[in-house]
């Protein structure tokens, strides 16, 4: 009966005692949490800063690396080694050389103009020379011939109007003669002579200065008008006969063309007057 009343009590101080131990083990554990969160922490710190020490450590390091490099790439540089600037440097000698070729193949194009206008010009300077030349001669040609109408129309003036030059005796002094001196031989100087001309004379004269004269460029022969292009034939004294055109009609000539060979001649008013040539038409092909 006793043991059956203690054992009530033994189950309660037993329970007792198993939650003081529950409750101390709880106290141990929480406890034993407490100090590992403690050196999760601390560790987590630690961690941190070594991982931002190998940051600066790594970024000194680069730093370092890029300052290194860029000394070096200098020296590089100035021992003309850098192959950037070995690239860059072909790049630029081609476009030096490239602009020298091409100023060599302008100033070749330039001195083959240059020559070619030098010859073109000398050969006009040459044939302008030939053609001044020939016009010059022409010309004082032309002048003669106009100074030798001029004398002859005066000559054949002086015979129609009578007047001849007379020549007078030269004045001499009288010298007494002695008398070992020669005889003196009379002068018989040319008596003048006097042209006349008989009326009918005359007339043809008047008829031959006016068989061919020049009027506002045309030509009037033979009581017929002339003018530029007109085909004519062109007889000499010798009887040869030359189809002819005239070409142009000066003031005291006219040029014509050979149908032939195309060659010209220059005819003067003088000749066609005095029958050295004569015009006749003819009808152009």
């Amino acid at each position: 009966m006793a043991s059956t009343l203690l054992s009530p009590m033994v189950d309660y101080y037993n329970d007792e005692e198993e939650l003081d131990s529950v409750d101390e083990d709880d106290d141990r554990s929480f406890r034993g949490r407490d100090s590992e969160e403690d050196t999760e922490d601390a560790s987590e710190t630690d961690l941190a800063k070594h991982d931002e020490d190998d940051y600066v450590e790594i970024k000194e390091q680069m730093y370092q690396d890029k300052l290194a490099s860029l000394k070096r790439q200098l020296q590089q540089l100035q021992e003309g080694t850098l192959q950037e600037y070995q690239k860059r440097m072909k790049k630029l000698d081609q476009q030096y050389k490239e602009r020298l070729r091409n100023a060599d193949l302008f100033l070749q194009l330039e001195t083959e103009q240059v020559e070619r206008n030098y010859i073109k010009e000398k050969k006009a300077a040459v044939k302008e020379f030939d053609d001044k030349k020939v016009e010059l001669k022409e010309n004082l040609i032309a002048e003669l011939e106009e100074k030798k109408k001029m004398i002859e129309n005066e000559k054949l003036t002086m015979e129609l109007t009578g007047d001849s030059m007379e020549v007078k005796p030269i004045m001499t002094r009288k010298l007494r003669r002695r008398p070992n001196d020669p005889v003196p031989i009379p002068d018989k100087r040319r008596k003048p002579l006097n042209y006349l001309l008989t009326d009918e004379q005359i007339m043809e004269d008047l008829r031959t200065l006016n068989k061919a004269r020049i009027e506002e460029g045309k030509l009037y022969y033979d009581k017929r008008w002339y003018h530029k292009s007109q085909a004519i034939y062109l007889e000499s004294k010798d009887n040869t006969k030359i189809s002819c055109v005239i070409s142009a009609v000066g003031t005291s000539e006219i040029w014509v063309r050979k149908t032939s060979d195309s060659t010209k001649m220059r005819i003067y008013l003088g000749q066609l007057q005095r029958g050295a040539f004569i015009i006749r038409r003819r009808s152009a092909v």
